[in-house]
């Protein structure tokens, strides 16, 4: 039984957005699984028009976070969803303060819909940045 439900689990669809920033590593930006979209930890890079990624780490919080959730759009697009469809986010942010400030930006990314969200404190991000956001949507 267990060989069989191997041999008929649907494959990996690994999702990569023209209209979001490039990953900067060896990863997807997203893979789509079984109904669900698991979007990989966005950074504040916006997609330049060589498409290359361009680092917004020296650039104000709220411009950071417009980054990060414009990629995210971008990519959950990309695999058919939409904020209306997000299932869960998880959000690490360098300075807890700014919760209130993330929290208006957000609110106006998702609507009226209100996924399942953890805000996590971190002391640092990688390349000095403010916010990373990972995130689960249906399809």
């Amino acid at each position: 039984l267990l060989t069989f439900m191997f041999l008929r689990r649907p494959p990996l669809q690994l999702i990569q957005a023209a209209k979001a920033a490039p990953p900067g590593g060896y990863y997807s930006q997203a893979v789509k699984y079984n109904g669900l979209v698991h979007v990989s930890g966005i950074l504040p890079v916006i997609r330049t028009a060589e498409g290359k990624g361009m680092k917004l780490n020296d650039r104000p919080f709220d411009e950071q976070v417009a980054a990060v959730l414009d990629n995210l759009g971008a990519i959950i697009e990309e695999a058919g969803s939409e904020p209306s469809k997000l299932v869960s986010v998880r959000v690490y942010i360098t300075d807890i303060e700014k919760w209130g400030e993330f929290n208006a930006l957000y609110e106006k990314f998702v609507g009226e819909h209100k996924p399942a969200r953890a805000v996590v404190p971190v002391p640092t991000l990688h390349y000095g940045f403010q916010i990373e956001l990972e995130a689960i949507a249906s399809y």
